[in-house]
């Protein structure tokens, strides 16, 4: 097993890392900023290096700043955790030419994967079905472009091939505005991302966000451990996930697994990892594929009992993935809201210092937070400060569940969305299941 980890995050994914650390012998060294002195798992870690302001660009972002935390402390791994750098290639390429393990894919394959373009290549390639689209790079032919879109069907949209997290799209009706978007999307993907790269893609109108889990040791093995549902977004941020997805049949859950399974071994991927997908009137089309642990992780460890976190840590130490397909089974239905410190109808972030915290109880409830009395929620990071879990052996349970956990808990002291989840647990719609990406803005009004 490793001998000793450095985490290169913050908040409720560094604790995350931490325990999982702990329970498989390793220890850890918290990389934290100036402003995170007293972040739960900076006090608890059994060292802790300072690198770097608040700021994070100069902090979390700052390569040299944690390979050198690494350096000073004699560890032999780097947890990227979520966000960050944790799909950073070339964060991943300096870590391992410093003599240290990258916790995640090769940077290679995270390259791959990062533009939009030679991903659905390489899906293609897989036999991972794709919406229909431009194939590749969007050129600066009007008439090609025009031709493109007429055949693949309005409405289209148009993306940056290194954007994410709903940055880098607009959706296009017609011909008239065709143009127009291709040019205003290319200067806004060339100022934001460094890359003005576009394609196009046909706009599906009502999908849903079906996402599915693998691990794979780049050894030659991977699994996937079912999918999960991420419908419930706001501009393309998730609030809500569940697993399984509603009205996903086990026979759909298999066939589109496999694919994502025989995708791994053809990329020879190493980690976890995360395919996402659109999926309307029974079909899969992928979108992206995120090489590293995802926020909403916990539904699947519920229904699967798979320890993520702990098979990374496995993986990266060089063992091979001991578990088979057929171990995987899917028990129960698992719900996960992410609490953020933001304005419940603004959605305007609120930091600020939590003057009362209480965690909800109970069967099947899970809290993954590292949040406590008085502490402060810093001004300079995402805004979510909590994600509330709960479990049951179907769905209605875990809705039950989760209604319950959202009338206990109590964050004073700061604005948070519990008000709104509070809302969306009692829609009935959401309560249906099956609800599409657009569903959560319409309830709203937005």
């Amino acid at each position: 097993m490793l001998d000793k980890v450095v985490i290169a995050n913050r908040g409720e994914i560094a604790l995350r890392i931490l325990r999982a650390c702990r329970e498989l012998g390793i220890p850890t060294v918290a990389a934290h900023s100036s402003a995170d002195r007293q972040l739960k798992h900076v006090l608890l870690a059994d060292e802790a290096v300072c690198i770097g302001p608040p700021a994070s660009v100069d902090s979390y972002l700052n390569m040299p700043a944690i390979i050198s935390a690494a350096e000073v402390t004699d560890a032999v791994a780097i947890h990227p955790g979520y966000g960050f750098l944790s799909e950073n290639a070339d964060f991943a390429e300096r870590v391992e030419q410093s003599g240290f393990i990258f916790i995640g894919p090769r940077a290679e394959t995270i390259r791959l994967m990062g533009d939009k373009v030679s991903a659905i290549r390489a899906m293609q390639a897989a036999n991972v079905p794709c919406v229909p689209g431009s194939d590749g790079p969007l050129g600066t032919d009007d008439e090609e472009n025009l031709r493109l879109a007429r055949d693949i069907g309005f409405p289209v949209i148009i993306k940056a091939s290194g954007g994410g997290g709903g940055r880098g799209m607009r959706v296009v009706h017609g011909e008239a505005t065709l143009l127009d978007a291709i040019s205003l999307t290319r200067t806004e993907a060339g100022a934001a991302f460094g890359n003005d790269t576009l394609y196009m893609e046909k706009f599906l109108e009502r999908p849903r966000h079906i996402e599915i889990q693998v691990l794979a040791d780049g050894q030659g093995k991977a699994i996937h451990l079912g999918e999960r549902d991420c419908s419930m977004q706001r501009r393309h941020q998730k609030v809500v996930e569940e697993s399984p997805a509603p009205g996903i049949t086990e026979e759909q859950r298999t066939k589109i697994g496999h694919r994502c399974v025989d995708a791994c071994l053809k990329l020879d991927y190493r980690g976890a990892g995360t395919f996402e997908f659109l999926y309307q009137d029974g079909d899969f089309y992928f979108i992206e594929m995120n090489t590293r642990v995802q926020v909403e992780h916990p539904v699947t460890e519920m229904v699967t009992g798979v320890d993520i976190v702990k098979e990374q840590l496995r993986i990266a130490a060089g063992e091979g993935l001991k578990l088979n397909q057929q171990d995987i089974v899917i028990r129960g239905h698992a719900i996960e809201c992410r609490i953020n410190a933001e304005d419940p109808e603004t959605f305007m972030p609120c930091p600020g210092t939590i003057t009362q915290y209480h965690a909800p109880g109970g069967p099947g409830i899970r809290v993954d937070t590292h949040v406590y009395n008085n502490y402060r929620v810093p001004p300079y990071y995402d805004s979510m400060i909590a994600k509330l879990i709960s479990y049951g052996g179907d769905r209605p349970t875990a809705l039950a569940r989760m209604r319950g956990a959202l009338s206990e808990i109590v964050i004073d002291g700061i604005k948070t969305n519990v008000p709104l989840h509070r809302r969306i647990l009692d829609d009935g719609h959401f309560q249906a299941g099956g609800t599409n990406i657009h569903y959560l803005e319409k309830m709203l009004g937005l």
